[in-house]
């Protein structure tokens, strides 16, 4: 299965840490953001991992080529960031990804104890009768009291009774991506136009999960990993 970790952001909330250091290459426990990242999909059986990349792109490519990995890992290039369909948009014209299969969609910046490999497990039951993007969700953190989505009966909803966060974790299909339009495209009004038409399924997930947007949360998770 193929993957891609979304690292081309500016960092700007975690700003003095992101002046001269990409956000993914920031190091908790010893290793950077998208090392950890990339251990995940590993264990999950991921083969095929694209990376996009922006800001302070460089060092991202010198740490990729650094190594040795035990999957195949291609990296987008994206002189201004394109948001995260154009993003997609763009790994999928070059042929990174490929349009015939889901894509595990992994925000760079979220630590998440999810288990990833049910997501490639299921993800043809997930994506079933024309889903077209399956979110995993979790309660609402302290910065984001109000939620991004609902759920009902395993069908995200753009409103309900209750309202979860989205994780940064996803499956998409790659036809919920306009080819056609002109980039940067967010990801957030796709998603919500597809909810309207009942074509994405999710799940709420209650362990742990930070969103590492900021210096005093990436504290935070140090403490939590010890």
């Amino acid at each position: 299965m193929q993957a891609m970790i979304l690292a081309a952001g500016l960092g700007t909330r975690m700003r003095p840490l992101t002046d001269h250091t990409p956000k993914p290459m920031l190091k908790v426990a010893g290793k950077p953001l998208l090392e950890h990242q990339l251990e995940r999909l590993f264990k999950a059986g991921i083969q095929h991992i694209v990376i996009n990349t922006s800001y302070l792109a460089q060092q991202i490519e010198d740490f990729i080529v650094s190594k040795q990995w035990p999957a195949e890992i291609r990296l987008s290039y994206e002189p201004e960031p394109l948001e995260t369909a154009g993003g997609l948009q763009q790994a999928l014209r070059s042929g990174k990804l490929s349009a015939d299969e889901a894509i595990l969609l992994v925000n760079g910046d979220v630590w998440c104890d999810f288990d990833l490999s049910q997501l490639v497990q299921d993800r043809r039951l997930k994506l079933a009768q024309d889903q077209l993007a399956h979110l995993v969700l979790v309660n609402n953190p302290e910065h984001n009291p109000n939620g991004d989505f609902g759920l009902l009966n395993h069908q995200v909803q753009n409103r309900a009774e209750n309202q979860y966060t989205f994780s940064g974790i996803s499956l998409i299909d790659p036809k919920l991506i306009p080819m056609n339009q002109p980039t940067p495209i967010p990801l957030a009004p796709l998603l919500r136009q597809a909810a309207t038409e009942n074509k994405v399924s999710g799940e709420h997930y209650q362990g742990y999960w930070l969103d590492v947007g900021t210096p005093e949360r990436l504290e935070t998770l140090a403490q939590h990993l010890g």
